[in-house]
Order: structure tokens, then sequence, then C-alpha cells
């Protein structure tokens, strides 16, 4: 598109009328509300924890699904339309991943002992050698169940190492740019936090780097590509740095849907890296639920991962707490088992995982292949560029991998985003990274089309040219307009019961 085009309007956007069901100034009410039956609660347990009688609904089919599809066009998801969160990653789920996942073979207890789970352990392996290959790492545990679970677990892990080398360390040096779960990681594992400052052209800036490491270094936390959509081109010479020191490089695996099949981790001097398999591997992302955050790490770090961890007999190494030589697990006649690794840092999760989304992301690994998650990738990083390209917004640095940051310039970030949602695309991730002034980070994913990406842009720029008092009032569309979001903050209505109670 031309300047001219531009400056006269450019792409018309959709506009988006989002339902709003409601009796008079009420909204959907709570299925309890609609049809509840009280119900005598009489049981073993002492009088002070439990209660006299319990409230449960009681709809009829019909009136079950209609208060759901109610609920879900009051709501705005990535089935509703594009939805651009940078670094969050929200791409659609295939459907074929919750049938696999609700197969009844795959409803086994946790509880059942190694020879009756055969199936179960043969699938983890699988998975565990997908990712090690992927990632390019010697040893995987599937056990977190998040992706800061296992960024958190990932710090552990370089702890004990460090303890078990009788190398007292102290530090983390973990970039301006990075995700607020790594500092936290990082001060949870008992580290103090070294913060770098980002070169001008928004990558590490390998002077600062040399004077951030010390003896005290237990690792440097690094997203590659980071969380501008760079790719971190002296990314081996980094590695050469913190390993210089002592230190261990982690890898965030929270942009690695910008590398798949392109290049991996381990190959770049990683030695620790944990996978968001919601962001990168299309299970469900989470929003309280049950997520996974599997941890790689390099062999020789395989004897301190989480406990249990799944092998195959036969791949046992004289030591039993090191993974020995890795076998293929597909090739099939050996049984598996769950082991304890010599030095571990104990378990991270109950049992060992959450299964269900594991099965999931095995699923959808095996349906691509290597050439479909090489193409995915490809398609993230042209969809990420081609967007970019397309808004009239101050896009810097470049050319991106999978996600950018925009800058809104004299605009209020967050007052773009609420507007955009008036458009029918879901906003992006504002006022973050900070070294962006008013940051509107975005990351369309590989599954949008160039149609959809079109109407991202003509979202875009209608808020670009919309005035102050549009924004300021936005969104005016969607069922529930502009709500005071510092009180929500300090004063959180964490239940429904909450509202009784003012």
């Amino acid at each position: 598109m031309s300047d001219d085009e531009r400056a006269d309007g450019g792409r018309r956007p959709a506009t988006y009328d989002q339902a709003r069901w409601t009796r008079g100034d009420e909204y959907e009410p709570l299925l309890s509300e609609k049809h509840g039956e009280r119900v005598e609660v009489d049981g073993p347990l002492p009088d002070d924890l439990t209660r006299d009688e319990l409230e449960l609904p009681g709809p009829s089919e019909p009136e079950l699904a209609r208060h759901y599809t109610r609920l879900s066009q009051m709501n705005y998801g990535v089935e509703s339309g594009p939805y651009p969160l940078g670094s969050c990653t929200m791409k659609y789920n295939p459907k074929f991943t919750e049938d696999v996942a609700a197969l009844p073979s795959a409803a086994v207890h946790p509880d059942r002992v190694d020879e009756r789970a055969q199936g179960i352990l043969a699938a983890m392996a699988r998975l565990q050698d997908y990712l090690g290959r992927i990632g390019g790492m010697g040893a995987v545990s599937l056990q977190p169940p998040a992706g800061a679970a296992g960024e958190f677990t990932g710090i552990l892990v370089a702890r004990a190492y460090h303890e078990h080398r009788g190398d007292e360390r102290s530090e983390i040096v973990v970039p301006d740019t990075a995700h607020g779960t790594n500092f936290a990681s990082a001060a949870m594992a008992g580290y103090d936090v070294v913060e770098l400052p980002s070169g001008e052209d928004g990558r590490v800036d390998l002077d600062a780097l040399e004077a951030a490491v010390s003896e005290e270094t237990a690792a440097l936390m690094l997203t590659n590509p980071n969380t501008l959509g760079l790719f971190e081109r002296d990314i081996e010479e980094i590695a050469h740095v913190v390993h210089d020191a002592g230190g261990l490089l982690y890898y965030d695996g929270a942009n690695l849907n910008a590398l798949l099949g392109q290049a991996r981790p381990g190959d770049m001097g990683f030695d620790v890296m944990h996978f968001n398999l919601h962001k990168t591997f299309a299970t469900p992302h989470g929003g309280g639920g049950p997520g996974a955050g599997p941890v790689g790490v390099r062999e020789e770090l395989a004897e301190f991962l989480p406990t249990p961890h799944v092998r195959e007999r036969e791949a046992r190494s004289a030591s039993d707490g090191a993974s020995g030589e890795r076998s293929d697990p597909r090739a099939g006649g050996g049984e598996y088992e769950f082991y304890e690794p010599e030095h571990t840092v104990g378990k991270v999760h109950g049992f060992h995982g959450n299964w269900l989304v594991l099965v999931k992301a095995l699923a959808y690994i095996a349906r691509l292949g290597d050439e479909g998650l090489a193409d995915a990738s490809a398609k993230a990083v042209l969809n990420a560029n081609y967007l970019a390209s397309q808004i009239d917004y101050e896009v810097p640095h470049g050319p991106f991998h999978h996600e950018f940051v925009a800058s809104a310039g004299d605009q209020d970030a967050a007052a773009v985003a609420k507007r955009m949602l008036d458009y029918g695309v879901h906003p992006p991730t504002t006022k973050w990274p900070e070294i962006v002034d008013e940051a509107l980070m975005t990351e369309p994913t590989e599954v949008e089309n160039k149609q959809t990406l079109d109407d991202l842009a003509a979202a875009f720029d209608a808020a670009r040219r919309d005035d102050d008092e549009t924004l300021e009032s936005a969104p005016n569309r969607t069922t529930v307009r502009r709500i005071d979001q510092a009180s929500a903050a300090r004063n959180p209505r964490l239940s429904w019961q909450a509202l009784d109670e003012e």
C-alpha cells in the first residue's frame, strides 16, 4: 500500500458487535442462580469441614448448551478471530489433538505400576526424544506443569549442577527485555538478579555482558530470538563469554516457535532450556488450567533432572543415575520404566506431569513431522514481517522473526489496544518491553492467512487515525466496556461470592 493510499484512509477495517446477553441490567446468570436445588450433605468428615447442604445446578441439556454458548459469545478467543498477543503466542489449537487426548486408552491413572502403563511410558519417551532432537538437548523432563514452572525447574537444575561441583554462585544475569518470569525464577531459586542492558540494536551488548558476568554468575537467561523478535547474531560469542566465566547458558523457550526446523538452542551453546508447549506445539494456553513446560538439558546435566524420569530399560547405563545411551523409543522391543536420576532436584509437580497436555503436544509434532514444523516456523516469521511492513506505526529494528514491537508514539498504547477490540481483533501486548515507547508487541503466529493479516493491519491503522476522545472511551462494541484497571488490580474480586460480600 502506498503512502497516498494510507493518507486517504487505507484499508477499511471491519467493525465488531459482541453479543451482550442481558435481562434488564443483569448479565447471563450463573447456573446455580438459574436452576439451583438444595441437596443435604451427610458424610464421615468432621462437622467443621463440611456443609449441611449444597446448592447444585439442575438445568436440562438444551438450557446447559445455551448457557455456555451465550458465555462464549460474550467472550473473545482465538476461535473468534486473530489473537496477536505478543510473546504469549496465542495460536489456534487444532481439534484433532483434543480427540487424541480423549481416547479411552489415554485415561490411565497416574498411580498405575510401570508394567501396566507401558503404552503411556512409551509415548512419554517418544515425546522426550522429539523435544530433545528439536531443541538439540541430551535429555528432557516432562514433569514441569507450565512454562514458568519449567523455567524455575531449569534454574534449579543449574543450581544443583554448580552445588554438586562445589561451586557456590550467587547471581543470575537477565537481559532487560526478558520475560518477568525470568527475574522471578532466578529470585525464587535464591539468586541475586543482575539486569543486563540491551544495545542500541535491541540485542545483547557484549561489552555490557562481559562486565556483568563474574565468578558469581550461575547462568545467563536468554531468549533467542529475543522479546523484540530479533535474533541474537552474536549468540556463539555470548555462549563463550558465559562459559568462560563458568556459568551456564539458559534458553527461555518462549520464542522457540521462530526456530522450529531452522536452528536448535543446543547447537548455539545453550545448556538448559524449557519448552512452552502451548506456545510452540499448540496445546491449550493454561489460563489457570493444567499446562506443560518440559525442561531439556545437555547430557552432562541429565542426572539433575526431576524425578521420576522415563527411560527404556535397555538404555540404562552402568550408573543408575545417568540417562545412558539414547535409543529411539519408536523402535519397539524394549520396556520402559520410571527412575530417579542420581542427583535429581526432586519432584516439581504431582506424579509425572500433566499427561493429557503432553499427549496433545506429541500428536501435534507427529502430525506435522519435520517438514511441517519447519513450515510453521517459516510462516510465523513471514507473517510477522509482513504485518510489520503494513501498519502505519513506527516499528524499530528489524527484520524480525515471529514477532515485532511497534511504537504507538504519541498515542496511549493501552487505549489503542482497547480500540482494536471494536475492530474485531484482539489487541497486542502493550507497554512492554519498556525499551520501546508505548509498545505494541505483536505476534500473528503461523496460523493466520494474508486476509486476516490485512484485517489486522486495517485495525491498527484505523486506531492510529482515531482521535483521543474515541480512544479514551474504547471499547464501545464489546460485552464489557472499559473497566477501572487500577481498582481491579488493587482490590481484585476473585470469585462471584465476593460480589455478595460488598
